[in-house]
């Protein structure tokens, strides 16, 4: 889808980059071989076909933040395909309160079928997530954007989270799924353990306090909840992926345009 995306251009909005993909131009690749196009100056054409050469060779050399600065945010999904092996998961637990005054108790990474907790007090430092983000080109989250990244922006100031995000949250309302992220995995049939179904981030805080007072079973089901969080972001973002890319990239020619629905932050 990346190099389908013509959005990146200057002054080339949604409705200009539909009517490329109406008239064949369906690529970077078909932009560049065509001498003329509708409704596009020669001098245009030029600085644009330089542009997209441009974008050619970051593409080449996996610069993601490039085509993270180059696209809006809620145009990030349009990464996910190329960037897929440097992707993280992520999904964070508190202790309840703000960010001011509360903390970070865990936080789940899942990239390239490897499951990490970072726990606070014993592997959850600076350290290991910069060590973590050093490997990353895209973040995937569930309204990650509204609180997961801001949570760990105030408590670790000093990390690079300023780099391309995918936040099914908003994604899902573009594609009409309503709720949470409970509701959507059973909406698509995205199943959890047994153990751990009915839990909720409130249980997450709940679940913490207990195993501070010395339950430890509490600690493990806390890490079972927070890695399906983590985990099922997976299989989530690859079907809101082909979804978006059915709904608003080439393949939706011939359907006429999509009233989208205005994005509405909910709680994660």
């Amino acid at each position: 889808m990346l190099t389908s995306s013509f959005v990146l251009l200057k002054g080339l909005g949604q409705s200009s980059e539909r009517r490329l993909w109406q008239e064949g131009i369906l690529d970077w690749g078909s932009f560049l071989r065509s001498p003329t196009l509708p409704g596009i100056s020669s001098a245009r054409k030029e600085w644009y076909d330089g542009e997209l050469a441009a974008a050619q060779t970051r593409l080449a050399a996996g610069d993601a933040q490039f085509f993270g600065a180059c696209l809006k945010s809620r145009e990030h999904w349009r990464l996910f395909e190329t960037f897929r092996p440097r992707t993280l998961y992520l999904d964070i637990e508190t202790t309840g309160l703000s960010a001011r005054e509360g903390h970070v108790t865990v936080v789940g990474l899942y990239r390239n079928g490897q499951m990490t907790s970072l726990v606070r007090g014993e592997t959850l430092t600076e350290e290991r997530l910069h060590a973590e983000l050093e490997q990353t080109d895209l973040f995937v989250t569930f309204f990650g954007s509204g609180f997961d990244i801001p949570y760990l922006q105030a408590k670790f100031p000093r990390l690079n989270f300023k780099k391309p995000h995918f936040d099914l949250c908003f994604a899902a309302r573009r594609l009409g799924l309503q709720g949470g992220l409970k509701h959507i995995e059973c909406e698509l049939q995205i199943d959890r353990e047994a153990d751990v179904v009915g839990l909720d981030g409130w249980e997450a805080v709940r679940l913490w306090h207990q195993w501070c007072a010395g339950d430890e079973a509490a600690r493990n089901l806390l890490l079972r909840y927070n890695e399906a969080d983590t985990k099922n972001l997976e299989p989530l973002a690859g079907l809101i992926y082909d979804q978006m890319v059915a709904r608003f990239g080439p393949a939706s020619i011939g359907f006429p345009p999509t009233r989208e629905q205005e994005p509405i932050e909910v709680a994660p």
